[in-house]
């Protein structure tokens, strides 16, 4: 199985807070960090959801028009959109991208969060939702005839399945998620179970949970698992880089008026990663903590720190207990995709080839 590396591509240079600082939307800094992307080598990037910025799929639109190759990763909320109208736009963005979307279905764990695009659920209620959601999206993408549904959430008759996907069977589903709740939906729905970088132990723990509640429903998902990567031409460079790092983020926060300490985060992935966070700044030789404990964990917030060579053989360890996909992104997030693509893609791809050629032999 050929490892997948996708970087994420935000809608305005942004620095490791809880808003955006300065103008929602910046087109052109959109433009050069997509082409970024494309020219370092990553095979997809990450476009989030944000209540507080902009949205994705026009986001989305833009990036596959301003390059060639580059895969999109739309986070996307099952909710705010009703399902054919969902299908629909989903569709047409795949067919204008030439096939180059996936879905990352984010259900959300913050219910304030949830508020502010006016849903109201709670949390294994929006999980719920979702199971309802996606199971529309796919009969719909693969219907020969209008579709009718009556069930918990939505109901409607006679979508229309005209606007096809240009993939098949559909639009491929990647799940974000950590929940009891939201491991069963990832078992029914996710083609790509995604997870934040918690320590080995952890991890491994955790991709047995999922493998087995997807082998119950005859599934088997890839897996992905996502870092900060701080990378430098020398270990110690590194983790001064983290340092320096720690401090920026600290200062950011303290200028915003946002909390540093005494974190209660409600979604059960932050939470995971505060409890790692706890057990110490540096778990596992280089996974670094000091971003996690310090925002709550409210994102990918877990670094591995070090050369490319040693980032990548730390990931190494991760492909052997499960990962197939890596989703990188730095903190200094144009200039470090550039980075990445000149020393620590490379590497991970030269390090996975070489355990996948050893476990072959």
């Amino acid at each position: 199985m050929s490892v997948e590396i996708i970087g994420m591509i935000t809608a305005t240079p942004s620095a490791e807070v809880d808003q955006p600082l300065g103008a929602a939307v910046d087109a052109d800094f959109v433009r050069r960090f997509a082409q970024a992307h494309e020219s370092a080598g990553f095979d997809r990037a990450l476009v989030g959801y944000f209540s507080n910025g902009a949205e994705g799929a026009v986001v989305s639109a833009f990036i596959a028009a301003a390059t060639e190759r580059l895969g999109i990763l739309l986070a996307y909320r099952p909710g705010v959109i009703a399902p054919p109208l969902a299908a629909r736009q989903l569709a047409t963005l795949d067919q204008f991208s030439n096939g180059r979307v996936a879905l990352n279905v984010i259900s959300g764990g913050s219910d304030a969060d949830q508020r502010r695009d006016g849903d109201y659920l709670d949390h294994d209620a929006r999980y719920a939702r979702t199971d309802e959601y996606l199971q529309v999206l796919k009969t719909i993408w693969t219907a020969q005839a209008p579709v009718d549904h009556h069930g918990r959430f939505y109901r409607f008759d006679g979508a229309l399945p005209n606007v096809r996907t240009q993939q098949k069977p559909h639009i491929p589903i990647y799940f974000s998620g950590s929940s009891d709740a939201a491991v069963e939906v990832a078992a029914r729905h996710a083609d790509t179970y995604m997870l934040w970088g918690e320590p080995l132990a952890d991890f491994a723990a955790h991709v047995q949970k999922v493998r087995a509640a997807a082998q119950r429903q005859g599934r088997s998902p890839r897996i992905s698992v996502s870092f900060r990567p701080i990378v430098a031409d020398t270990e110690e460079a590194a983790w001064k880089r983290a340092a320096e790092i720690l401090e920026r983020v600290r200062e950011n926060r303290a200028r915003l008026g946002l909390p540093l300490n005494d974190h209660a985060p409600a979604n059960v992935g932050s939470q995971r990663l505060l409890a790692a966070a706890r057990r110490g700044d540096v778990l596992d030789q280089r996974l670094w903590t000091g971003i996690a404990q310090l925002t709550g964990a409210q994102w990918n917030s877990t670094a591995l720190v070090g050369t490319a060579e040693q980032v990548a053989e730390a990931l190494g360890e991760y492909h052997l207990r499960g990962a197939s996909t890596f989703l990188i992104r730095g903190f200094d997030p144009l200039d470090d995709a550039l980075l990445y693509g000149r020393e620590l893609i490379p590497a991970i791809r030269e390090r996975i080839a070489g355990l996948q050629r050893r476990h072959a032999g």
